[in-house]
């Protein structure tokens, strides 16, 4: 889905009420925003007294606008006089071709006093404006607000949630026809939950044949203001609808105590489950996930391709969840200092330019710098200039582990110092035992966050992993020149880490073998990386001390994570598609993140834990296929087929 770059909305007022000169028509009626959003779409969907009594509630919306329909509900949602029937988990999902700027929204958001405090937290948690679905977490993690930047053609085919309540918005018929036709309303009947309701303002024929032909019911009912009428309707489908995922017992094992692991630990906490956490080594994060410092930052690319979109929804994801956790620098380890990219020749440059021309991102998440520009962050080093992550940095990636799993409070239970010998099935329970034998716990779920160890279990020895040597050189801060942000290119170089005695990182090598020793030419290679991107500061260094660190990462054949339910190696595929592939029941994987743990590890978390509670899933269909661990396993079926 990577579509065009998103235009943002203009602000403007036709007396007084908030209008889209795009559309020629009023983001509300001219008789109240508030009181329209709460007759039309809580009324129209019977609300709150539908969503009592559910472990959560799923609603979507087919134009966010500025929000008001969903401050709305979230204000109903919270003033429930049923808070203890009420649904404890509110999910909206929210699709918005033209979203305003967040300045804009502050004024907008001014001419509804009594929804200050919420439009606050939104507004304290809008993200950049740039395509993909964002989530975001507020009240606590209760309210979850999936929005969807983009055109809604491109968009709803891409949203995989079971809806119990449609608001189907955005400006009338005669305005916007495509948010209105056939086509679009069709896919209704796929997102639709049983029971599923939808409320609209308008009473368009064309509507009403296409909600017919999609499974609903109509009616009409009184409107709201001028407006006599509006439609209410509920799905009441002539086929049946297949059930979504249901948590059962909310317990599962996680065994991995580094980045990954940590991270499914605390999302699957946050919703209620309980966690077993089994770690081979004495503490966490030994492995890559002990090394001083990474890096948090996207990728770019000027076709927007898959792991640029990917990237940047883990990215803006993680930054999200770490400011609610405090933020970088407060609850854990590291500085929000901004990234620098360099570009790597002038071919890389263009290209780079060329990128940020195409897609027109916000200066929040991403900014061009020419060489003079660049050079004012590089101590005048010259370059030939590079992409500037403003909102990107440093972290000390244990630092992070042990604040997720802080944040677990007493649902984890933690099993240092212990290695897993086997896994067993028995009546639906994963069974797993240490090397004497002994069982160390037992589980319906099972989550494989221990890196290439994973294959050494006879269920997952399949998987198509493999370690790649990273040795990272340290040295002292005192050596290089002090920085503002952190500078990437071939190699990187940080700031000066934090409870390290002044110690920069350089890194990191990417070698083909396991020798877990430090070695004099991978240093060497490291430098050279160093010179490639700051030669000046380079030439300091050539005589220092060197100490450092190896890790190990654990990369799949496309540099992709594998994250969801693993494959059964054992079965025959029936088919061509994912879904076709056979997998180990319930046992599932988040593997694979190379040297980007910490951009993916909470990102990954989030989207399994979805999966494993049947909730919206945070990221297109499309990307998380991408992320699927049975797509190698397809694809050599497939090739096998092909062959044949």
């Amino acid at each position: 889905m990577p579509g065009a770059p998103l235009i943002p909305a203009e602000l403007s007022f036709v007396d007084g009420v908030p209008y889209s000169a795009a559309f020629g028509d009023v983001y509300h009626s001219a008789d109240g925003g508030l009181a329209q959003a709460r007759h039309v779409f809580l009324g129209g969907n019977r609300l709150p007294a539908r969503w009592r009594e559910r472990a959560r509630f799923v609603i979507l919306e087919t134009g966010f606008g500025l929000g008001l329909n969903f401050l709305a509900t979230w204000a109903a949602w919270r003033d429930d006089a049923h808070a203890a029937q009420r649904a404890p988990q509110l999910h909206y999902v929210a699709i918005e071709k033209h979203p305003f700027v967040v300045d804009d929204l502050w004024q907008l958001h001014a001419l509804w006093p009594e929804l200050a405090e919420l439009s606050a937290a939104l507004r304290a948690a809008w993200p950049p404006l740039v395509p993909g679905f964002h989530r975001l977490l507020l009240d606590e993690g209760r309210v979850v607000l999936t929005l969807v930047f983009g055109d809604i053609a491109d968009c709803l085919p891409q949203i995989d949630a079971g809806v119990d309540a449609f608001y189907l918005d955005g400006f009338a018929p005669s305005k916007n026809p495509d948010m209105w036709s056939p086509d679009i309303l069709m896919w209704l009947k796929r997102l639709a939950a049983p029971e599923a309701t939808l409320a609209t303002y308008t009473i368009s024929a064309a509507v009403r044949r296409a909600l017919t032909q999609a499974g609903f019911i109509w009616e009409r009912a009184p409107g709201f203001g001028r407006k006599p009428e509006m439609l209410v309707a509920h799905f009441a489908p002539r086929w049946p609808i297949p059930p979504r995922r249901a948590a059962g017992a909310r317990k599962a094992i996680v065994i991995g105590a580094g980045l990954a692991g940590s991270a499914v630990c605390e999302r699957l906490a946050a919703r209620g489950w309980r966690v077993t956490l089994i770690e081979r080594h004495a503490h966490a994060a030994q492995e890559a996930s002990g090394n001083l410092a990474g890096i948090a930052m996207p990728l770019l690319s000027k076709d927007d391709n898959l792991t640029s979109r990917l990237t940047r929804a883990a990215y803006l994801f993680t930054l999200h969840l770490w400011r609610r956790m405090g933020g970088i620098g407060r609850a854990f380890s590291g500085e929000a200092c901004g990234v620098l990219q360099l570009a790597a020749d002038a071919g890389d440059a263009q290209a780079q330019r060329d990128t940020a021309e195409r897609w027109r991102y916000p200066a929040a998440y991403v900014q061009w710098l020419d060489a003079d520009s660049a050079a004012s962050l590089l101590d005048g080093e010259r370059s030939l200039g590079g992409w500037l992550f403003p909102q990107g940095g440093w972290v000390r990636p244990a630092s992070v582990c042990h604040a997720l799993l802080a944040a677990c409070h007493d649902r984890l239970t933690t099993h240092f110092g212990t290695s897993v010998a086997r896994i067993e099935r028995v009546d639906g329970i994963w069974q797993v035992y240490d090397n004497h034998g002994a069982m160390i716990d037992q589980a319906p779920t099972l989550v494989l966050a221990n890196g290439t160890n994973a294959t050494f279990l006879p269920q997952t020895k399949t998987l198509p992993l493999s370690a790649i040597r990273g040795q990272v050189t340290h040295l002292a801060a005192a050596t290089l020149p002090v920085l503002p942000v952190v500078v990437c290119g071939e190699g990187y170089l940080t700031r000066p880490v934090e409870g390290a005695d002044g110690v920069c990182c350089i890194g990191a090598s990417y070698d083909f073998d396991d020798d877990p020793q430090l070695r004099r030419d991978s240093h060497e290679g490291n430098l050279a990386r160093l010179a490639q991107i700051l030669p000046h500061a380079a030439q300091g260094v050539r005589d220092a001390a060197l100490a450092g660190r190896v890790g190990f990462r654990c990369v799949t054949p496309d540099r992709l994570p594998l994250v969801g339910a693993l494959p059964d190696a054992a079965l025959v595929i029936g088919g061509s598609r994912l879904r076709d592939v056979p997998r180990l029941p319930d046992v599932y994987g988040v593997l694979g993140y190379g040297s980007r743990g910490l951009i993916w590890a909470s990102f990954a978390a989030e989207l399994l834990a979805s999966q494993l509670e049947g909730e919206p899933l945070p990221i297109e269909q499309e990307l998380a296929a991408g992320l699927d661990p049975a797509r190698f396993a397809l694809k050599t079926h497939r090739r096998k087929g092909d062959a044949a």
